[in-house]
């Protein structure tokens, strides 16, 4: 179908362009923008005055529950979560049940996302089988099957010499791997350690749980940099996920000046909230990294800012009723995101200035700066020319109203995750289309 979005202000970060123009696209491309648009005979045309018209969001950490929880069909409705987002491109961890290690697990699951005709997903595969921290998994097989890099999720590798192993060989094809830092036996608590813990008689997760483990990773780095001069970082890429304190991007900041090959990400909710936001015991709050103090908030946005981060993600993790209707300690960590990722965005980037640089910038780290990380990552993801407009590239486009505002309510949201520490707030900013290869996955009129 030959679709023609006309009337929105086209803004693409990593082009630099910010205009009034018509996008055309054919084939599932973008086949012209703006003068090239011209005389452009088209199936449809999409309306997008008032409207910003973007590259599709780019969010480099989601759970899908799949493979384990076909039952509920639950790829189906978090699909459809992220498209209603925005979102075109997922990159999913691989702590499902069972655990992505085996590139069956993972065929399965690409094959399914694909016949739902929604956002691309992109598997990360399990760097140890089970998540177990002891056993390499064979990352040439996953990597064929279709993984993009790999990842841990949330389980640390205690064994300094099974990760220094993960590391060198991941260096030496060329996988990217993706870890959470957090020290095995510091990062057992269920708050950030600070006073708010302390009166509240919380577990404490103190911020060294994260600076051991970084030291650690950038000390094997510089071991494997030190053996293989030649190559920048050893040759290893290292992806960082959600950085949440004042000390752990310094150290990431010091990293990127030496020279490491490292990239990082911090999620919505420790861009926009701090431990404070746990109130009397707020389960919606019990998160994975913890909620930490006003300080490291206020780093981390400076750090998005400046570049030292490079991705903004929602970390989005559906976590049902039950599992939150319990004493904070017990409750599951997590939240929904995928559909207040745009938006949450758009808030940072209002807090930044009006200008439309500020809003740039704000999109940037939804689309350019995880698009840049993927490519780093799996220089074949690269390939669908996701987090970009330009002519040639895959129409993965999203068209939002940025002044539109909504209530955050359960009803709201798509995904079955309906826990958020952001619920009954203003949202400003909505998805009116999504567009995945040239396919209209999302159109608001339609609900």
């Amino acid at each position: 179908m030959k679709l023609l979005i006309k009337n929105g202000r086209v803004l693409d970060p990593a082009s630099g362009r910010d205009e009034q123009a018509d996008v055309a696209i054919a084939a599932g491309r973008i086949t012209g923008i703006g003068a090239r648009a011209h005389n452009f005979q088209a199936n449809r045309e999409l309306d997008a005055s008032g409207c910003l018209v973007i590259p599709g969001l780019v969010d480099l950490g989601a759970r899908l529950r799949e493979p384990g929880y076909e039952h509920a069909r639950m790829l189906e409705s978090e699909m459809a979560a992220a498209v209603a987002g925005g979102i075109t491109s997922v990159a999913c961890l691989p702590d499902t049940d069972p655990v992505l290690d085996e590139p069956a697990l993972v065929e399965m699951l690409r094959e399914r996302a694909q016949k739902l005709h929604q956002a691309r997903v992109l598997p990360l595969g399990a760097l140890t089988r089970g998540l177990s921290g002891e056993v390499l998994t064979e990352m040439g097989q996953l990597t064929d099957a279709g993984c993009v890099a790999f990842s841990q999720a949330e389980r640390p590798i205690v064994n300094t010499r099974v990760l220094q192993r993960a590391l060198q060989y991941a260096s030496t094809f060329g996988y990217a791997v993706w870890l959470r830092p957090q020290d095995a036996w510091l990062g057992g608590g269920v708050a950030a350690s600070g006073p708010l813990a302390m009166r509240m008689g919380l577990a404490g997760v103190p911020v060294a749980a994260e600076t051991i483990a970084l030291h650690t990773l950038f000390e094997l780095l510089r071991a494997m940099r030190g053996a293989n001069p030649a190559a920048a970082g050893g040759g290893a890429r290292l992806h960082l996920c959600h950085i949440s304190s004042t000390a752990g991007v310094e150290l990431v900041r010091q990293a990127k000046a030496e020279g490491l090959a490292v990239t990082a990400d911090v999620s919505i909710n420790s861009l926009h909230l701090t431990d404070m936001d746990i109130g009397f015991f707020d389960s919606r709050a019990r998160l994975n990294p913890p909620l930490r103090q006003q300080r490291d908030r206020d780093a981390l946005r400076d750090a998005l800012a400046d570049g030292t981060l490079d991705a903004l993600v929602s970390d989005h993790t559906p976590v049902n009723a039950d599992a939150k209707t319990l004493p904070f300690a017990e409750a599951e960590p997590g939240a929904t995101g995928l559909e207040l990722l745009l938006p949450l965005a758009l808030r940072w980037g209002t807090d930044l200035g009006d200008g439309a640089a500020a809003l740039a910038k704000a999109i940037a780290a939804i689309t350019q700066g995880p698009a840049r990380v993927l490519g780093a990552a799996a220089p074949g993801a690269a390939q669908t020319g996701c987090g970009r407009l330009t002519e040639g590239g895959m129409a993965d486009i999203c068209v939002l109203d940025p002044n539109r505002r909504w209530q955050l309510t359960a009803q709201a949201l798509r995904s079955q995750g309906k826990n958020t520490p952001f619920a009954g707030q203003e949202m400003t900013g909505q998805v009116r289309y999504t567009l995945v290869g040239g396919h209209i996955a999302f159109e608001a009129s339609a609900r």
